[in-house]
């Protein structure tokens, strides 16, 4: 990805340099630290239910990964982007297990 100026459309000053915008990467905190909250939502989804997993802090490649293997235990499809994992259906429990059994705080929120 081609990294974007910020900020300038031109300048005349010979010495002047860009200030470019900088992928932040953000540490993953260990799995003691993430306190995640597993919730049931369908807004937005034309009635169909997803498990929802909030509140992950770190890098969007351990995101991806954590959102993986929760897929693939559950046996649904899903996504996971924005510190959120989407489990097609609902999984909360299966979900809370396997979470609590990796060491994450995990907090059932709703119904």
């Amino acid at each position: 990805m081609a990294k974007s100026k910020k900020n300038i459309v031109y300048s005349t000053n010979p010495d002047f340099k860009f200030e470019y915008d900088e992928d932040v990467v953000e540490d993953t905190l260990p799995n003691k630290q993430q306190k995640l909250r597993v919730l049931l939502d369908k807004k937005q989804r034309k009635g169909k239910v997803v498990t929802l997993i909030e509140g992950f802090k770190g890098s969007s490649d351990d995101l991806k990964e954590l959102g993986k293997i929760l897929k693939s235990k559950c046996g649904g499809g899903g996504s996971a982007k924005d510190g959120e994992i989407l489990i097609q259906g609902d999984h909360r429990d299966k979900i809370m297990d396997l979470l609590k059994a990796e060491g994450y705080q995990v907090k059932r929120v709703g119904g």
